[in-house]
């Protein structure tokens, strides 16, 4: 048996209880991992309010990201031994002692990386990675603009962005997150209570624009993204935290030549997030590896208090990652 935590109910953080359930064996092609901690993410909070039900075949416990060591492997797979440290996508199911994962969404340890650090990498690495470097292309010397950059998945994609070469802008509530921001790599960071992110980017870049827009926002954010778009820019839509619809002035985005597409992760097959890891394993894992590039965690919550880390989540002041941890060594750096 295992510990879990379950969605009681449709609801609040409350209907998040700790319970046991006989722990799963893996597939011909999957790994059991002994988990160790877990990250928190935004899909988690809407399965647990009842608006975003897990996909077939999947887990109806939540977490999609966990870090832990191999406890078992599928027949059909290789490149792996039991005891490795490795973090993983899941499809669902990560807030559990133990998760079977598809070999192909495992990642080892970063090299000096905590299992609660590790942890906070998959659902926002795979996220960033597959839309502005595979979707939208980025490429070193153009401009990104990430919305919601004090988020995990703005902190890692200014981090990422910077690292490979791109000049990064991104917006925030408050003038602490937009320094976080700027200390993370970002150039400049607008503060959307009280700054144009249109104005302040075409300012910026000379009125280039950004060649690259990161959205989680949506609604009216669209027309806006397109005004501040750059010719042949990219807006990659991850998220509708305004609204699914937007008015869209259509000849403007003929004028600029512009593309506008987006995706969702959990729902893809395991063949697509598999291509997406190889490539984070070829080009992301070298920068985390050798420091360049490092989760920002805001908190680490015991397991059991998996209830306030979505209360914190929802509060929305945090700057990076939540994580559960179901170890006391979660914290403890591994690998050194």
């Amino acid at each position: 048996m295992m510990r879990v935590i379950e969605i009681s109910m449709p609801g609040g953080p409350e209907v998040l209880q700790v319970a046991q359930r006989p722990r799963p064996l893996p597939c011909a092609a999957e790994i059991l991992i002994e988990v160790h901690a877990a990250g928190v993410n935004r899909p988690d909070l809407a399965q647990r309010a009842g608006v975003y039900p897990p996909p077939p075949g999947a887990s109806d416990l939540p977490g999609l990201e966990v870090a832990g060591r191999i406890a078992a492997l599928g027949v059909d797979v290789d490149g792996w031994r039991v005891g490795d440290a490795v973090c993983a996508l899941c499809n669902g199911g990560g807030y559990a002692g133990y998760v079977t994962v598809p070999a192909g969404q495992c990642l080892p340890l970063p090299r000096g990386f905590s299992m609660a650090e590790a942890a906070a990498l998959p659902e926002t690495f795979f996220t960033v990675w597959s839309n502005v470097f595979m979707r939208a292309r980025l490429a070193a010397g153009e401009v990104l603009l990430v919305h919601g950059g004090a988020s995990g998945i703005g902190t890692s994609a200014i981090q990422l962005a910077h690292a490979l070469g791109a000049t990064v802008f991104a917006t925030a509530g408050n003038a602490a997150k937009c320094a976080a921001c700027e200390r993370l790599g970002a150039r400049r960071c607008f503060n959307y209570r009280d700054a144009d992110f249109v104005a302040g980017v075409l300012d910026a870049t000379a009125r280039h624009g950004a060649d690259v827009i990161l959205d989680m926002v949506g609604g009216d954010y669209l027309p806006r993204n397109l005004a501040a778009l750059a010719l042949d820019g990219r807006i990659v839509q991850i998220a509708t935290q305004r609204g699914r619809e937007a008015s869209l002035d259509l000849a403007l985005l003929m004028r600029k030549r512009a593309t506008l597409t987006g995706s969702t992760l959990r729902p893809q097959d395991s063949a697509a997030k598999a291509a997406i890891a190889a490539e984070l394993r070829a080009r992301a894992w070298p920068l985390l590896d050798a420091g360049r590039v490092r989760p920002v965690l805001y908190r680490v919550l015991p397991f059991a208090q998996a209830a306030d880390a979505h209360r914190l989540l929802e509060q929305g002041e945090h700057v990076g990652k939540i994580v559960l941890a179901l170890s006391t060594s979660a914290t403890e750096s591994i690998n050194p």
